[in-house]
């Protein structure tokens, strides 16, 4: 295939929690003498974020009253809890989520975006972000440091439609005026981000950062940024075959 445009996920794909996820878990947790570890917490993380893609799908959660986002978080949290091996009530675990949101934590790019970024640049590629996120897409280019390394952002608070739906990912194939067979997409989720760009015809990368879904054939699997640059010459490679 020749490829002309590359989007990314945000949120898993770019950039991370800093401290991790599993500090900010285990900094809540102690206050109610739960025990996790760092796999639990992935393990947690992988069941929530499945959660959070299907509300996605059905019910986008910018849709919901500040009682109903209350209520989805309390039930993300016992997802993220029992992964780890915690089973608590759905009460108990809204409780330990607003003690999440009480721990200091901040956002930030993971250290092989940037080269690769710029790698990719390098190449003549559009670089786009493709993100749930609810900020405008202004903002998170700014506030994430990515002005400059990509070409434009697409949120879904812009749009009014979330991946996996199809008018996100069509807003930024305009956008970057791309087709989609010479479109590759790179996220973390396999909903959002896998079937989302499948389903309008952009050839998906799993970014499998945490090792969530090593056995997963379906689709192009890496584990880290650098990785990406010489899958892509692969893929165009066997395009001219």
């Amino acid at each position: 295939m020749m490829i002309g445009a590359v989007f990314f996920d945000l949120y898993g794909t770019l950039v991370g929690f800093s401290p991790s996820r599993f500090e900010i878990q285990s900094t809540a947790c102690a206050d109610f003498d739960i025990s996790v570890t760092p796999e639990g917490i992935l393990r947690g993380y992988r069941l929530a974020d499945a959660f959070m893609a299907e509300q996605n799908r059905v019910r986008p959660l910018r849709s919901l009253s500040d009682a109903e986002r209350e209520a989805f978080f309390a039930k993300y949290e016992q997802r993220v809890l029992k992964g780890a091996g915690a089973e608590v009530t759905v009460e108990r675990a809204g409780e330990v989520w607003r003690r999440v949101r009480q721990v200091p934590y901040g956002m930030a790019l993971f250290d092989d975006v940037a080269p690769t970024l710029e790698t990719l640049r390098s190449r003549g590629l559009m670089l786009g972000v493709v993100s749930n996120m609810n900020r405008a897409s202004a903002e998170i280019l700014a506030d994430f440091g990515l002005v400059g390394l990509v070409d434009f952002a697409v949120t879904s608070i812009e749009v009014q439609s979330e991946k996996p739906h199809a008018p996100i990912f069509l807003e930024a194939l305009r956008r970057a005026n791309a087709r989609p067979g010479e479109t590759v997409h790179v996220g973390d989720q396999l909903e959002s981000d896998v079937e989302g760009a499948r389903s309008v015809g952009i050839t998906p990368v799993l970014l499998d950062r945490d090792g969530n879904h090593p056995g997963v054939t379906h689709c192009h699997r890496i584990e880290t940024l650098p990785e990406l640059p010489a899958l892509l010459e692969s893929l165009a490679s066997e395009g001219k075959s």
